[in-house]
């Protein structure tokens, strides 16, 4: 099924966690020559915008590519995302109801990847962040909620989705 992703995968025989370690590899020590140079506030800021607007295009992309309904298309990506970074991260499922679905994520291995480097706010733009952006695929059929991250220090990840009447 990660046929959905295989872009974004580029190698579907690579682990999603194996992938962000290669991406960190190259996209920390970038970032850290860009605060010496600019200024931790304005290479922060940079790099934010420059990986939320790659995230907001591939997924975007992504569900233009999936025939369906909005939903379907959130349905469709969050299928696929869930099975490939749920390797990484241990869920307890709360609900799950035509109305909503509430998970907590009670350990995520991307997390101690990334606060052992000391770069949670880069974790959160590669990892986090792209739950909004999937959730978006659903197009007002579906609304993700999270007070908070492991990745932000948080005991527990809260993901609160509400799913439109049909």
């Amino acid at each position: 099924m990660t046929g959905v992703l295989d872009d974004y995968l580029v190698n579907p025989e690579v682990s999603l966690l194996d992938k962000v370690r290669m991406q960190a590899q190259v996209l920390v020590p970038v970032l850290r020559a860009l605060r010496t140079e600019l200024g931790k506030d304005k290479a922060d800021a940079l790099v934010k915008q420059a990986l939320r607007d790659w995230s907001k295009q591939l997924f975007g992309a992504i569900g233009d590519g999936i025939e369906g309904s909005p939903r379907r298309k959130w349905a469709a990506i969050q299928s696929v995302w869930g099975e490939v970074s749920g390797r990484e991260v241990e869920i307890e499922i709360l609900r799950q109801d035509k109305e909503a679905m509430d998970i907590d994520v009670t350990r995520c291995r991307f997390a101690e990847f990334f606060r052992a480097l000391d770069e949670p706010e880069l974790g959160a733009l590669l990892i986090c962040e792209a739950d909004f952006d999937i959730a978006a695929a659903g197009d007002g059929e579906v609304s993700l909620e999270r007070a908070q991250t492991i990745m932000q220090g948080a005991p527990t990840c809260t993901f609160r989705y509400k799913f439109a009447p049909r």
